[in-house]
């Protein structure tokens, strides 16, 4: 068994590590599943710079979903079976051969599942379909803003926002990225390297005029989302990707930047618009909600199998190949799902 550890924060060349790993039996609730690929996400970026948090003490193997098949299972595992090919979410330890995962993070697929699509329901799309059906509780009509909206998550958005009949403004930094959100749903794609996406949409709507909004960038963004966030309005937060820059170095005042871009919140301008201030951690839900993560990743490759929403492969990598594709991360190259394959 091998996994790549993260040795040192920095950048990706020097980063990582691949390393003989030791993986113990799995508990009662676990399942060890032999992995034939894992993903990457903007957190893992975060976690390799010094900027996450919940990031457990270097050495570390970093990793938030994998696809495989089960090996191994726990004796209060009854619904999933030995042999079984599924995709799963984990809390870190995504970046090996094999890993050791709570049954609540892990659904069966179809054999002939893309690699990459189960890797993406894993993550992205049961992040975006917790936001809109859970935390955001998207209606037919609303109009929807959604940052970055050629990514993992916001490509899934994209597509449940129009699945639920929305008006969607979305933004992009090249015009590549813009003419993909445009083609994935986005009616108005907003270019927010050329353009200013609340000047934009206030000289189209005027302010107080957008019914929900998902940010995974932070910052100013957010301060500004919420002059257009209309009565009754809600705005999702799953991520701070203004905190990352182009350096590979923490940069203490570049998070000074981030805090103070969000501005100062009083509770009475929620209550007092019907507006809401949402967070969204999927490993939060499924340490303390493990059903509510069952049924986001159950829902979601129900939709994939019936068609209903299709996940989008932006790369894959050879895991030899795993500081090219943080560097493609951070770079901001990507659209929809990074993969790496063993």
């Amino acid at each position: 068994m091998k996994a790549y550890y993260l040795i040192k924060n920095g950048k990706s060349e020097t980063a990582f590590e691949l390393k003989d790993l030791h993986l113990n039996e799995p508990e009662d609730d676990e399942v060890t599943i032999e992995t034939e690929a894992f993903g990457l996400n903007f957190a893992d970026v975060t976690a390799r710079l010094g900027y996450y948090k919940a990031c457990p003490p270097l050495p570390a193997v970093i990793g938030y979903d994998v696809v495989g098949k089960i090996i191994k299972k726990g004796g209060n595992v009854k619904d999933l079976k030995i042999g079984q090919r599924v995709t799963a979410l984990t809390r870190f330890g995504g970046y090996a051969t094999h890993v050791n995962t709570n049954q609540s993070g892990v659904v069966p697929i179809k054999e002939d599942t893309d690699a990459g699509v189960a890797l993406a329901l894993a993550t992205q799309y049961s992040t975006a379909y917790y936001a809109a059906e859970y935390s955001m509780n998207l209606q037919k009509g609303e109009y929807v803003l959604i940052q970055a909206a050629a990514g993992g998550v916001g490509t899934a958005l994209t597509q449940l926002a129009k699945r639920k009949g929305c008006i969607i403004y979305g933004t992009a930094g090249n015009e590549g990225k813009i003419e993909y959100i445009k083609n994935n749903g986005v009616d108005f794609p907003v270019n927010y390297r050329k353009q200013d996406f609340y000047e934009y949409i206030k000289a189209q709507r005027g302010e107080k005029s957008i019914d929900a909004i998902f940010d995974s960038i932070g910052g100013n963004y957010v301060k500004k989302g919420l002059k257009l966030l209309a009565p009754g309005g809600r705005l999702a937060m799953y991520g701070a990707a203004q905190i990352v820059g182009d350096s590979n170095k923490k940069s203490l005042f570049r998070q000074l930047k981030v805090l103070f871009g969000f501005g100062k919140y009083s509770p009475t301008q929620f209550f007092g618009n019907s507006q809401a201030l949402i967070g969204v951690n999927m490993l939060q839900i499924g340490d303390y909600k493990p059903y509510i993560l069952k049924k986001c990743m159950t829902d979601v490759v129900d939709l994939y199998n019936k068609g209903e929403i299709k996940p989008v492969i932006g790369k894959i990598f050879d895991a030899s190949e795993l500081a090219e594709a943080h560097y493609f991360l951070q770079k901001r190259k990507s659209t929809g799902k990074l993969v790496c394959k063993w």
